[in-house]
């Protein structure tokens, strides 16, 4: 049986906006059961490194009387959390790493000042792996972020921690980063939607030492709370010279159907080996488009191998960071 604190934590976010602008639920209402179920989870699932729970009561009641003002934001009262890669003003950013383990930053990400000023209540940061260098979420700090779905396996990485965390009902949206999948493979391993958006769609400061390989993202049960997180914090930013603003609003023509749509897909894109398993997965979900009216096709592109060159670029760009972090150690 589910209880009346779980069914708000497992709540969408569209929802919630909804709900509070008509006073069926209180963003402290809600930010208290989430806090709640954070801390019954978290210590086994481990999606958290810090948890920030007096700013978020204080954002909560803010919100509340933004509510009664009339002027509340987008994301008003909604429980959401931050990678701890990202920098979050006077907040604890560890980057998974014992050597950052105390580093407060002075300037919230672009990401971050976007979402709070649209009024979201920010639960905290999420586990990461050290720097972000790992297809799994794990460190020295806290240990692995296990998956919800099955405790001992995986959450993916690098941004396991805000995918375990929406998975299991700890806020509907959370914030990712992905220079190689590190918002996808999480996304993929914890059954939860995320988006590598179109580079330079979302800011991103301080930047990364992989460049353009490096997106900002959400990751969310659902496809429209995606899209309203989108919506938040898209468009350009001075601190990002590539960032731009597409004018779109995302929301716009969610359920309007993609029937006539053409769509490729390749299982291996030539190059890769595949498991059976998700060959069948994907073919499952090709016909499924097939189902709602596209015109599906398998592609074989006959891509080449990638990994020489991004491997490269990778390598070059960890030796730049972490000899850096080595001078520093020695000092």
């Amino acid at each position: 049986m589910v209880s009346g604190d779980d069914e708000i934590a497992f709540t969408p976010a569209l929802d919630l906006v909804r709900r509070y602008a008509s006073r069926d639920l209180s963003p402290v209402e809600v930010t208290e059961a989430v806090l709640a179920r954070i801390e019954r989870v978290n210590p086994t699932l481990v999606a958290f490194i810090t948890v920030t729970a007096e700013l978020a009561l204080a954002a909560a009641q803010a919100a509340e009387l933004a509510y009664s003002g009339g002027s509340a934001g987008p994301l008003a009262g909604v429980p959401l959390s931050i990678k701890d890669i990202t920098a979050t003003r006077g907040v604890r950013t560890t980057r998974g790493s014992l050597l950052y383990r105390d580093f407060v930053p002075d300037e919230d990400a672009p990401f971050v000042e976007r979402v709070l000023a649209a009024g979201a209540v920010m639960l905290g940061k999420t586990n990461t792996p050290e720097l972000g260098w790992k297809g799994d979420s794990g460190n020295r700090l806290v240990g692995p972020t296990h998956n919800p779905w099955q405790h001992g396996r995986t959450a993916g990485g690098s941004s396991g921690g805000g995918a375990a965390a929406v998975a299991a009902g700890m806020g509907p949206l959370a914030q990712g980063t992905d220079g190689a999948g590190s918002i996808r493979i999480p996304a993929a391993f914890c059954g939860v939607f995320g988006l590598k958006p179109s580079f330079g769609l979302v800011p991103n400061f301080p930047a990364s030492a992989v460049g353009d390989l490096a997106h900002v993202g959400p990751m969310t049960r659902t496809v429209r709370d995606a899209a309203l997180l989108l919506n938040a914090t898209a468009g350009a930013d001075p601190r990002d010279r590539l960032s731009w603003s597409s004018g779109v609003d995302y929301l716009d023509g969610i359920g309007a159907g993609i029937a006539g749509w053409r769509v490729a897909w390749s299982a291996d894109l030539g190059y890769t080996e595949v498991a059976p398993g998700v060959r069948d997965a994907t073919e499952q979900a090709a016909r499924r488009f097939e189902e709602l009216g596209c015109a599906v096709e398998e592609a074989h592109p006959g891509l080449p191998d990638p990994w020489d060159i991004e491997g490269t670029i990778w390598e070059a760009a960890m030796a730049g960071v972490f000899r850096g972090l080595l001078d520093d150690v020695r000092d």
